[in-house]
């Protein structure tokens, strides 16, 4: 009987041993693993789509133990009065507007060369045909030009209700980024080089500093940099990214990742699209699928079309072709603070018949600002 036990207490203890030196063994490999940069593998390794957080790092400490670290998160500068910061930019690149017409119309005597002069400013500042010849007419009735000169306070005031009518205050410049128990769907369009994906991200930055959740979707899967492009932008504010495998289907990227939205609960997905040339049929038409397989699933709320403020003309031609495949709803206007071509912003309101929504001043992360009308008018004014 007493060898029984003893028998019994010595196979407990073997089991106990192994027991514990398998456990040393899993911690040390995992330890290997790390310091080798090894990876557990995950279902993002085997699934197409990937839903990628930002995760804490694991770290050692100075007493040797390895710990969790959270990797700081940045803090995005509040989106309330972000234009007004910027508006020295914008008025120092569009002198065109401000500075040059303000200098013609304080002349002793406006005469009918003064107003071709006017003119010509005016369509040089990409306002457009029609545009021009109307806020020409109110300046002419604003001032009541009889060949007498006027006092600057008086030029400055009637062009700026000029500029001021033209841009429209009253438009609903309002971003749909809330949804009733969903998630608002917000798709992001443009050609390529307009600075697409950099708004996406800053965008992001912009909603996370009004209190929002946001997902991020890449679906630009045809430009290798993209994804990781956008990884970082969420990774900086904590945004969840799916994206898919280069050369992947953008609409099965954006169908998870408004699927991830749902499920998290998500205020806000945002949906970076593939760069389109809009002389290309068959690229609009994959635009406008990714749209229909959203739809499956959500309503899309906001469609932003991201153009170049720098291009003139030539943006307003690919709005044109933007609005006729997917219902526009409002416009980005970037690198507005590099073009003496403010009138662009008018042009495009007149032409697709949305507002602007956002505007690009600058090359910083917190660099969009929603748009202002008056402070815009301000800003080329005060040029």
């Amino acid at each position: 009987m007493d060898s029984a036990l003893v028998y019994a207490a010595i196979a407990a203890a073997v089991i106990l041993v192994l027991a514990v030196a398998a456990v040393a063994l899993r911690r040390r490999g995992g330890a290997a693993g790390i310091e080798q940069g090894g990876t557990t593998p995950r279902i993002s390794d085997v699934v197409p789509v990937e839903t990628s957080r930002p995760e804490p790092e694991l770290v050692e400490s100075r007493e040797g133990v390895l710990e969790f670290a959270v990797s700081e998160v940045e803090v995005p500068e509040p989106a309330a009065g972000r234009l007004h910061r910027l508006r020295t930019r914008l008025a120092r690149s569009n002198t065109a507007i401000g500075q040059g017409l303000l200098a013609l119309l304080s002349r002793d005597s406006i005469d009918a060369a003064t107003w071709e002069e006017i003119e010509e400013t005016l369509l040089l500042a990409d306002l457009g045909v029609g545009p021009t010849n109307e806020i020409i007419e109110r300046l002419r009735t604003a001032l009541r030009v009889e060949g007498g000169a006027r006092s600057p306070d008086a030029v400055k005031d009637a062009l700026r209700e000029a500029l001021l009518a033209l841009v429209d205050p009253s438009l609903d410049r309002e971003l749909a980024t809330t949804a009733p128990n969903r998630p608002a769907v917000v798709m992001i369009v443009g050609v390529n080089g307009t600075g697409k994906t950099t708004t996406t991200g800053k965008l992001a930055r912009l909603l996370v500093a009004e209190g929002r959740s946001v997902v991020l979707g890449a679906a630009d899967t045809f430009r290798a940099a993209a994804a990781e492009q956008l990884q970082t932008w969420g990774d900086r504010v904590g945004a969840v990214v799916v994206r898919g495998p280069e050369g992947g289907d953008p609409a099965a990227v954006a169908f998870d990742a408004v699927s991830a939205g749902v499920r998290d609960g998500a205020d806000t997905v945002v949906i970076d699209t593939a760069g389109r040339l809009h002389t290309k049929a068959g690229l609009m038409d994959e635009l406008d699928k990714v749209k229909r397989v959203i739809e499956k699933q959500s309503q899309v709320d906001e469609v932003l079309l991201v153009l170049d403020a720098t291009t003139g003309q030539n943006g307003l031609v690919q709005a044109r072709v933007f609005s006729e495949s997917v219902n526009v709803t409002g416009i980005v206007l970037t690198k507005l603070d590099g073009t003496a071509r403010g009138g662009i912003v008018i042009a495009v309101q007149r032409e697709l018949g949305v507002p602007v929504k956002l505007v690009g001043l600058g090359e910083g992360p917190d660099d969009l600002a929603p748009f202002d009308p008056v402070e815009f008018v301000d800003a080329l004014v005060a040029g």
